[in-house]
Parts: C-alpha cells; sequence; structure tokens
C-alpha cells in the first residue's frame, strides 16, 4: 500500500527542515539583500562627496550584475561538487569583505570596479539556495519554502532603510562619513554571520544529526521520486549544454530578466522618489521605503499556500507581472505620496511573480541540468538588474525625471507577461493528492 505524502516521518522531516535550515538561508538572503541594496540609500551621498551623478550612479548600480551573470553558472557547478555549506558560506564571506571595502570608495571608477566585485563575489548565492531545495525537498513543499526564502529579500527591503538610515546618521562619528559607516558594519556583519552558519548549515539529508533514520529514509524517499519525474530519459545521450541552450530555458531566462528589469529598479530607485516627499529625513525615508515589502511579503504567502495545493503556478506569474507593470505605470502620474502607493502594487507584482516563478521553473528543468539550468536562468535574467536601473538614470540624467524609464519598464513587463503561457510546465498534481514512494 502505498503512503500518503501524510507519513508522519515524511512530515516531521519537512518540519524539521523548515525549522532548522529555512531560517537560517533566509537570514543569509537578508544580509544579502541589503547589502546589495544598501548603495540606493547613499545616491545623493555619493553625489555630494565623490561628484557620482545619476548616471554615474545607475551604471555603478547596475555592474554588480555583470559580474554576478558572468560567475553565476560556475559558481553553481561548484556548489554541487562542494555542497551547500563550504559554498554557500564562502560566498557570504566574500560579498561581506567587498561591501566593507566599497567604504573606501574615492571616484566613479573605484565605485564601479567595487559593484563588479561584489557581483562575482555574491554569484551563486540565490540560485545556489535554490537547487538546495531541490535536494532536500520534494516540489510540493518547495512553493512554500520559495515564497518564504523570497520573503527574506523582501524583508531586506524592510530592514534595510531603517538600518541603513539609522547608520547613515553616524555621520562624523570618529570623523568617518555615515555613508562608510554603513558600507563598514553592514559588511563586517555579512563577514561574521558567514563564519557562523558554517557551523550550522547541513548540505544533505543523510548528514542532518536532527533527522531520525526513518525521517532520513522517508525525505529521501520523497525527494528521490520528485528527482524521477525531472529525469527526462529520452535526454539521457543529449550533451548538457544542449539542454541548456533549449529554447524553453532561453524562455524562462526572459521571463526572469523582465521581473528583474523593474523590480530591480523599483529597489534602486525606490528611495530616491520617496525622499521627494516633504519633510522626509534619511531615516524616514527608509521607514517609508520599507512600506511597498511589507505587503509585498503578505501577498507571496498566501499565493504560496494557494498554489502549492492546487499545482497552477503559471497564470499567477502572469498576474504578477501585470500587476508589477500597473503598479510601475502608476508611479509616474501623481505626487510622491501616490507614486510610494503605486510600487507598493509593483513590488507586490514583481514579488508574487518571483514566487511562483521559481518552482514553475525548478520542475520544468531536466533534472540532469537542474544546477546549470537555474544559475542560467538566475545569471541571465539578472542582467535586468543592470538594464533597469541604468535606463532609469540615463533617463534621469537627461530628463529631470524617472517617468519615461519606468513607462518602459511597464511595458516590458506585459510583454513578458504575454508569454508565460509558452512554458511547458510538467505536470505537477497538488499537495493534498501526492503520494509518497514509501511503500509499506
Amino acid at each position: 500500500m502505498t503512503l500518503s505524502s501524510e507519513n508522519p516521518a515524511y512530515r516531521s522531516a519537512v518540519r524539521k527542515f523548515f525549522r532548522r535550515m529555512l531560517p537560517l538561508v533566509v537570514f543569509m538572503l537578508v544580509i544579502n539583500q541589503m547589502d546589495r541594496t544598501n548603495v540606493g540609500f547613499v545616491q545623493t551621498h555619493l553625489k555630494t562627496d565623490l561628484g557620482i551623478g545619476a548616471a554615474a550612479f545607475g551604471l555603478g548600480a547596475g555592474l554588480f550584475f555583470v559580474g554576478y551573470a558572468i560567475f553565476e553558472v560556475p559558481s553553481n557547478m561548484l556548489l554541487e561538487r562542494f555542497g551547500a555549506r563550504v559554498w554557500l558560506t564562502r560566498i557570504m564571506i566574500t560579498w561581506g569583505v567587498v561591501v566593507a571595502a566599497t567604504a573606501f570608495t574615492n571616484n566613479a571608477t573605484t565605485f564601479y570596479i567595487l559593484r563588479l566585485l561584489l557581483g562575482v563575489t555574491e554569484a551563486g548565492f540565490f540560485p545556489g539556495v535554490i537547487y538546495y531545495f531541490t535536494k532536500w525537498l520534494p516540489n510540493a513543499e518547495r512553493g512554500r519554502a520559495t515564497a518564504i526564502f523570497l520573503g527574506g529579500s523582501a524583508s531586506a527591503y524592510i530592514v534595510t532603510g531603517p538600518i541603513s538610515g539609522a547608520l547613515l546618521e553616524m555621520h562624523g562619528v570618529g570623523g568617518i562619513a555615515g555613508w562608510k559607516w554603513m558600507f563598514l558594519l553592514e559588511g563586517g556583519a555579512s563577514v561574521v554571520i558567514g563564519i557562523v552558519a558554517g557551523f550550522f548549515l547541513v548540505s544533505r539529508v543523510r548528514d542532518a544529526k536532527w533527522l531520525t533514520d526513518e525521517e532520513k529514509s522517508a525525505l529521501s524517499a520523497a525527494v528521490e521520486r520528485d528527482e524521477a519525474v525531472r529525469d527526462d530519459k529520452k535526454t539521457a545521450h543529449v550533451p548538457r549544454w544542449k539542454l541548456v541552450a533549449n529554447p524553453q530555458v532561453l524562455l524562462l531566462c526572459w521571463l526572469f530578466f523582465a521581473m528583474s528589469l523593474t523590480g530591480y529598479a523599483i529597489t534602486f530607485w525606490l528611495p530616491s522618489i520617496v525622499k521627494k516627499i516633504p519633510g522626509t529625513s534619511d531615516f524616514t525615508v527608509g521607514l517609508l521605503s520599507a512600506i511597498p515589502w511589507i505587503c509585498a511579503i503578505i501577498a507571496m504567502y498566501t499565493l504560496a499556500w494557494y498554489t502549492d495545493r492546487t499545482g497552477r503556478r503559471r497564470p499567477w506569474v502572469a498576474v504578477g507581472l501585470v500587476l508589477g507593470a500597473v503598479g510601475t505605470f502608476l508611479a509616474t502620474v501623481g505626487p510622491p505620496w501616490f507614486a510610494l502607493v503605486a510600487l507598493c502594487l509593483g513590488a507586490t507584482g514583481f514579488k508574487c511573480a518571483a514566487s511562483a516563478f521559481w518552482p514553475l521553473a525548478q520542475h520544468s528543468l531536466d533534472l540532469k541540468i537542474a544546477a546549470a539550468g537555474i544559475a542560467l536562468i538566475n545569471s541571465l535574467g539578472n542582467l535586468g538588474g543592470f538594464v533597469g536601473p541604468t535606463l532609469v538614470g540615463a533617463v534621469e540624467q537627461s530628463t529631470g525625471s524617472t517617468a519615461g524609464g519606468l513607462y518602459v519598464l511597464s511595458i516590458v513587463s506585459v510583454l513578458a507577461a504575454g508569454t508565460v503561457f509558452l512554458v511547458r510546465a510538467r505536470y505537477m498534481p497538488a499537495r493534498s493528492r501526492i503520494t509518497s514512494p514509501v511503500v509499506q
């Protein structure tokens, strides 16, 4: 008799993973996103102290994604070889060093170099965790895990504003500028947390001392059954590079590119938009900038709960992209307070699209290219993080407004929504119908 996925040992193992490993990688992502996007809060300071204008700032903010894209696939392949504990903590320690070094920026050139290096050192973290989920959880659990993980990204935007704003208020302490304190302390924290995480992160199910033998067997069997569904026997003799170059993989790259294009434009330029609200300070800008991401977290978790039970994710990727486009467009047609409200809709749309997208992408990829495919989607898709901020910065430099750039990003998001249904997803049954491979 085949036991259901409510097998006590299986459910217990999943709960333990959610309690022990998931909070750790979420916390690492919070620090990761804070270190990646904190530069958005020092735009005016860099212009005042170093003469870095809007176009140069947009280019520097976006160069991160160039280094990220180049080293993403090799980094994920090395994670597959060395394991998550070694590789994810290595990534965190080295990116922390680069963030701290950004405090010593003295002109546009060093700003460009350090942002590029940040992308190089951070490459592989996000797709590494996404791949890590495939080794620990079957498809029916990954929607929630991915949403919670992405919630860490949105949570980072909530805490980055107040923390970075508070650190900027340290201006003059010890004769050091506030923006330098921000980079030094946030980068140093990443190094310390990366070292500590190395003692707790567990790479494989069989290495988890906090699982019983029965729990290890049940969870491993569920993961193996999920892998069997994704292992296409017809491609057994097809070279990996041909599988990675499959049009379906490129379609997934395009979809994530569209999400990143506008998502990161909102991330980097939201503080400058909020700062136009009369009477705001660095600290209040940070607090107000957190509001869109609070909305996004609530919506993401609700959607993940629904999609894990129905298995229907493609329609919600499209809905999220359209909502994001509408919010981005509306941010251009009213006063700063209205723009903030509109960007709440925009951030919610793009985060919901991403939380439905990643489980869809994971299950769509042939098992043989899971690590490389996830990394390629993330690396090429994240180039949108280069194009978006650079485009908006160039438009503001020439017109004095971000509106033109945001119009373009809205159009791209709508076009992407129309291509979502070209993704050929493997059948994903609802959790209530999934059976465990454990046979009694």
